[in-house]
């Protein structure tokens, strides 16, 4: 159970950090010089903050 948890959270996260950065180039009306390192930081915080609160959800299974 632990493992579609996290797998289906990667997804979205991916999902949601690529809209989000397409989101930020269109209001800013370029596309950014640091593209993939300011990706990296989108998913980063994603990941982080949401396998914390898989984690303190279901403290049964970790």
């Amino acid at each position: 159970m632990e493992f579609i948890a996290f797998t289906v959270a990667g997804i979205i996260i991916y999902v949601v950090s690529d809209r989000l950065l397409d989101r930020a180039e269109v209001m800013a009306g370029r596309r950014f010089k640091y593209r993939a390192i300011i990706f990296f930081f989108i998913i980063l915080t994603l990941a982080v903050s949401s396998f914390a609160v898989i984690r303190a959800l279901a403290p049964d299974y970790m």
